[in-house]
């Protein structure tokens, strides 16, 4: 288990990007489970768990993202640092020792720890990260939690949202530690995500130890952080019109065309400015992609949302001028929002003779597009992998028992390795508590479909890890994760949606997991502190989350409703309400079976089979043509925020994203290295803060709460908050008011 450390300065990782932002050196010494880790960890951790899911049902939605919370607690661990108490506790717990084992009765275990072990450092800081990386994020089985309430009217209580919750969350846990000698451990897998996290935690505790001069980098982060919360009450209540910028639409509001095309709430965005850092960064942060990937996917949405959705729409392909060119809701032939009350019987199944009276189900045409590229990117991806990366993924697979550890290998040496049987028995525990939540609130949901549910992540986690580990793009369930309940269990939303939300959401979390465990490797952090914080963050988060949406639908006025005053209108659960409607109520055969308009899409498989070819054969030939840089999954994949994201989302994204990403960066790279993460990092918290500060303060409507003013919210009655609900773009109008089949 040894190491030699005086070979340390001579050896470092094979992979260039690996060694610009990972130190090759560790101090085994250096404590990281320490009290003030916990006590700031978790605060943040929670806090920011609360704020992203009361944000999941607002648009636009800022995210607490978890790049923030290790600027916040930087400064938090300073000061615990130089505040508290340098003295060591010992804490003795008595525990049973029967006599028949050798011992007296009872044997008393000491525990030591100090409050204050030293500086703050590095490997408390990556920890702090680890929690927030696992358990900040919306948690997926919430979204059909709330579908089942609002809109199957399927209320199955606290304990089934927290026990789905645990469940979908924590399987995947299990999953991730399993596959550590093939994702974690070698070399080859960078998980290029992990690089930028490491330089910012490198950075940060290398000034420590330095005096460059100059504004420091957290200087400037509180007073980005000040700015943007001060200026955020201009576009978040004093001048709302700033968020819709629709100007265009102002001066013509009654043109249907020109407010489809440059609206910003059901338009296509083509007016490109806003003034509200939710709108600009809805998709993530401009400053933290990439500027070749921002590429890809503003070229995928030019593509396919400016150029192809318009052409689709106005010549009517589909009976997609009947409705809104944008919206998250699916429609009936009527033009108005499909009623799925009407096509349901007393058990909550399809009812086909309702289905026939009523209407089909009609997609406007953002969300037929959406559909279009998901079934060409299912098989786009797999094609595009085994070409340009299929003969690294083979090697790679044959050298894993074979290659050499690398530096950080053998630094991780000198630290027990967490035992497979833990993680086993923890995925064992949380695959039964979804088995307990499908069987006990009988949700339509047999064992063996769970079952199913859970085999897809088990059979994509490492080819799914492979890929997203040496290139940054993973495979998606969600397309399979619906077909196949929907084709099974048809007739059944509530089935569908626990099906989905179970097998999305293991995939997802077990390559969060890993990739949190491959930077506990790269920080040289004991797997088995690794494994204790991400199991219990995840844990408890969830405790909070499901708390949280509880209170919410409890005590907000109107949530959920398209009028709602502080826009928490749920955009996303109105998408997962479209999917469960589609897939689990009336099912694939009908909705893109050989008699439905839809069934065309159907070849978009072929066609995204073939799509990566040319681009394939033609940098084989011509090897420096600028041909070798195009990703045909990223420009199809890129886009599949919509819905709920609309035009506005990408078009401002993009164009923040060529200031930082393309102007800045080539023009003064060392403001931009020194300060771009940073000022992303701020903008995200100096918006989340006021926006949280403006809803509690000003907005909440809590009948008869003496602490909100005036008993109820207050608002702002003016020309620049009111100009733009005066256009067809906010009144969401088609083209063609009149029935579909009225010509």
């Amino acid at each position: 288990m040894g190491f030699d450390f005086d070979a340390v300065d001579e050896e470092d990782s094979p992979y260039p990007e690996v060694r610009a932002s990972v130190s090759n050196v560790d101090d085994p010494e250096m404590p990281a489970l320490t009290f003030r880790m916990w006590i700031i960890g978790l605060i943040l951790c929670m806090i920011g768990s609360a704020m992203n899911v009361f944000f999941n049902f607002r648009q636009p939605a800022p995210q607490v993202v978890p790049l923030v919370l290790v600027l916040v607690s930087y400064p938090c661990g300073k000061l615990a640092a130089f505040s508290l108490p340098i003295k060591t506790f010992c804490l003795r717990l008595p525990i049973p020792w029967p006599k028949r084992f050798g011992g007296h009765g009872w044997k008393g275990v000491e525990y030591r720890f100090s409050l204050n072990p030293g500086p703050w450092n590095i490997k408390e800081h990556v920890l702090v990260y680890i929690m927030a990386n696992v358990a900040v994020g919306n948690p997926y089985a919430l979204n059909a939690v709330v579908v089942a309430e609002i809109y199957y009217h399927i209320k199955l209580g606290y304990w089934f949202n927290l026990v789905i919750t645990l469940a979908t969350q924590l399987t995947g846990f299990g999953l991730a530690g399993l596959c550590r000698r093939f994702l974690v451990w070698p070399a080859s897998m960078v998980w290029p995500q992990n690089l930028v996290a490491c330089t910012l935690l490198n950075t940060l505790h290398a000034e420590d130890d330095s005096d460059t001069g100059g504004l420091s980098r957290y200087r400037y982060y509180v007073m980005a952080s000040a700015g943007a919360f001060a200026f955020f009450f201009l576009p978040g209540f004093l001048f709302v019109s700033l968020s819709v910028f629709s100007w265009i639409c102002w001066i013509l509001p009654n043109n249907i065309p020109v407010n489809q095309l440059f609206g910003v709430t059901s338009g296509l965005g083509m007016s490109v400015i806003t003034f509200d850092w939710t709108q600009i960064s809805w998709i993530g942060s401009p400053l933290m992609i990439p500027w070749w990937a921002e590429c890809h996917v503003f070229a995928g949405f030019v593509l396919f949302y400016w150029i192809l959705t318009p052409i689709l729409y106005y010549k009517n392909v589909w009976s997609l001028a009947h409705f809104p060119i944008s919206a998250n809701e699916p429609y009936d032939r009527y033009g108005h929002m499909y009623d799925v009350t009407t096509i349901m019987q007393a058990d909550n199944k399809f009812n086909l003779t309702a289905y026939e009276e009523y209407s089909p189900l009609y997609l406007p045409a953002t969300y037929a597009m959406t559909y279009l590229l998901a079934f060409a990117l299912s098989t786009c991806v797999i094609v595009h992998t085994l070409l340009y990366h299929g003969r690294s993924l083979l090697n790679g697979i044959k050298n894993l028992k074979l290659e050499k550890d690398d530096i950080h290998a053998k630094l991780m040496r000198n630290y027990p390795e967490v035992p497979d049987w833990w993680y086993m028995t923890a995925f064992v525990i949380f695959f039964a508590l979804a088995i307990v939540a499908a069987e006990v609130w009988h949700t339509g949901v047999p064992v063996w479909a769970l079952l199913l549910a859970v085999l897809l992540p088990i059979v994509y986690v490492l080819p799914s890890g492979f890929i997203f580990a040496m290139t940054g793009q993973g495979i998606t369930l969600n397309l399979l994760a619906q077909i196949i309940p929907g084709t099974l269990l048809p007739g059944n939303p509530l089935a569908n949606m626990v099906f989905k939300a179970y097998s999305v959401q293991t995939l997802t979390e077990a390559t969060m997991f890993v990739q949190d465990l491959k930077l506990g490797h790269y920080i040289k952090v004991p797997p088995r502190a690794t494994f204790i914080v991400q199991a219990t963050a995840t844990i408890l988060a969830a405790f909070v989350q499901v708390g949280v949406k509880e209170w919410m639908f409890a005590n907000v006025k109107d949530i959920c409703s398209p009028d709602q005053k502080s826009n928490l209108t749920c955009p996303h659960n109105q998408v997962f309400f479209t999917a469960s409607a589609v897939w689990g109520l009336i099912g694939p055969n009908r909705q893109f079976g050989t008699s439905s308009i839809y069934h065309p899409q159907l070849y978009a498989m072929i066609i995204g089979a073939f799509l990566p070819v040319p681009f394939w054969l033609w940098q084989r030939r011509h090897p420096d043509s600028w041909i070798r840089y195009v990703s045909t999954p990223i420009v199809l994949n890129g886009v599949s925020f919509i819905p709920p994201a609309t035009g506005i989302n990408y078009s401002s994204w993009f164009f923040v994203g060529f200031i930082f990403q393309y102007l800045i960066r080539r023009r003064n790279f060392g403001w931009w290295s020194k300060f771009n993460y940073v000022t992303s990092a701020a903008l995200d918290s100096g918006t989340v803060l006021s926006l949280i500060t403006i809803f509690f303060t000003l907005q909440l409507c809590v009948d008869g709460s003496p602490a909100v003013p005036k008993g109820g919210g207050i608002s702002v009655n003016w020309w620049g908050n009111t100009v733009y609900t005066r256009t067809a773009d906010y009144n969401r109008l088609p083209l063609r008011a009149s029935p579909v089949n009225v010509l």
